[in-house]
């Protein structure tokens, strides 16, 4: 994911147990690029509907809200506290005008090929996390976020230790990515899992659900899991362990009352855990 990591609009989302998710709302996404970074170009990305949409969000939001909405956007980097202003955030994007798809995925494979050796003879298994959201925004490309991108990641580098980390709540945005199935066809090189739902609609906004709720089948991939490490212990592997977490718990209870990095206070993943391992035991004594 070049430039940022995962991207929300909203970190306080209220869902209907009063407790706190993160959200991205397509309209004030658009919002964001068209009237407040005003991103060269971004006008070509988006149709007419989605325009007057995201000017009608724009025009009847104040300036807090608009402040509150670019802090969530580019406050905050990976590993780090320090943001971008809105003029640096232009400028960094721009680096990747020529950059696509073709010329990201060439840059990652030409990486793969140089550390994977070395990565081999370390005992090291390297796992990519995929886009979040797994489609195209602020002009740049996403190179990991479809069944496809995995198979042709795994092609570039042939070897195990060039592996994926499955994360259910990144692929399960996109409605034609079949979970489960990406579980049988690509499990053997999946080396960390990290288990979250999203909930999806038809016009582009989602949120991060409950654990066992949602649009992610959780106990269809959960099940796809567990056979892929029976299969890897009746094969001799040494790899059994595939370690997970319970990704991006809602706020709640007295964490709501406490500063936390948005999508990692303790309680809700704590739930999430719980969940995620009764429905493991459940699946393991029905096998």
């Amino acid at each position: 994911m070049p430039v940022l990591d995962w991207t929300r609009t909203n970190l306080d989302f209220e869902v209907s147990d009063n407790s706190t998710a993160l959200r991205f709302e397509a309209d004030a996404f658009a919002a964001f690029e068209l009237f407040l970074l005003k991103r060269p170009g971004a006008e070509k990305d988006y149709s007419e509907a989605q325009k007057k949409k995201a000017e009608a969000f724009f025009k009847k939001s104040t300036s807090e809200e608009q402040k509150k909405l670019i802090k969530n956007i580019i406050a905050g980097l990976p590993g780090a506290e320090e943001g971008y202003s809105l003029k640096e955030f232009n400028a960094i994007l721009a680096t990747y005008n020529k950059v696509g798809p073709k010329e990201l995925k060439a840059n990652l494979f030409s990486f793969l090929a140089e550390i994977i050796p070395s990565a081999e003879k370390a005992g090291i298994l390297m796992c990519i996390h995929p886009d979040d959201p797994p489609f195209p925004i602020l002009g740049l490309p996403r190179v990991v976020s479809t069944e496809q991108d995995i198979v042709d990641l795994y092609d570039a580098v042939k070897s195990p230790n060039n592996g994926l980390t499955f994360c259910t709540g990144s692929f399960g945005v996109r409605a034609d990515n079949d979970l489960a199935g990406m579980v049988e066809r690509l499990g053997d090189r999946i080396h960390f899992i990290h288990l979250r739902a999203t909930k999806r609609d038809a016009d582009g906004n989602f949120h991060e659900a409950d654990h066992l709720e949602g649009d992610v089948d959780m106990y269809a991939v959960l099940k796809a899991l567990v056979l892929e490490q029976q299969k890897r212990i009746k094969s001799g592997r040494q790899d059994i362990r595939m370690p997970f977490r319970p990704d991006h718990g809602h706020k709640m209870l007295d964490d709501l009352k406490k500063k936390t990095n948005p999508g990692y206070s303790a309680i809700g993943r704590l739930r999430g855990l719980a969940e995620l391992r009764g429905l493991e035991v459940g699946i393991r004594r029905s096998l």
